[in-house]
């Protein structure tokens, strides 16, 4: 069966990955959380990956700071890779450029913002899923509804 497996720098992006972990399940998408270090404890994200690589799995990765997690593990899988860095106010936003700068051959995807990170996973899977992508249509829908609701409501 298909699932998110979210990988976190630490333990302090358990709050934000939870919220992964909740849009993800409006879907019916289990989410595996993990946490494992790309500087402090590499080997286990490669017993991470290895343990899922013969898993239908879309892999988001939740690190702020020096975001390694997020190339490292694209850089050790075939499979879809989503970075998503939770902002830091004690950085100011600056600190994802080390999300965005990735060597040749590595790709991860970069995502702002935990709901935005879900639905990627879950339009990638998807891919391969004409239920889900009943599921992603209605709630499409429901936000398409919303703004035509508010433009009615401003213009009368």
């Amino acid at each position: 069966m298909a699932k998110i497996l979210i990988i976190m720098g630490s333990p302090k992006d358990l709050d934000y990955a939870k919220k992964v972990e909740k849009v993800a399940g409006e879907f019916g998408i289990h989410c595996e959380l993990r946490v494992a270090s790309a500087h402090k404890t590499p080997n286990k994200v490669l017993e991470i990956l290895e343990e899922n690589k013969d898993e239908e799995v879309v892999y988001i990765t939740i690190a702020g700071r020096s975001n390694a997690l997020s190339g490292f593990v694209d850089a050790n899988t075939t499979k879809p890779v989503i970075a998503a860095p939770p902002y830091s106010e004690q950085f100011g936003g600056v600190d994802i450029f080390s999300s965005l700068r990735m060597p040749s051959g590595v790709a991860p995807v970069v995502v702002i913002g935990f709901e935005q990170a879900a639905l990627s996973a879950v339009k990638i899977l998807g891919l391969r899923d004409n239920s889900l992508q009943e599921k992603i249509f209605k709630y499409q829908e429901v936000y398409k509804q919303k703004i035509e609701k508010e433009d009615k409501e401003i213009n009368g």
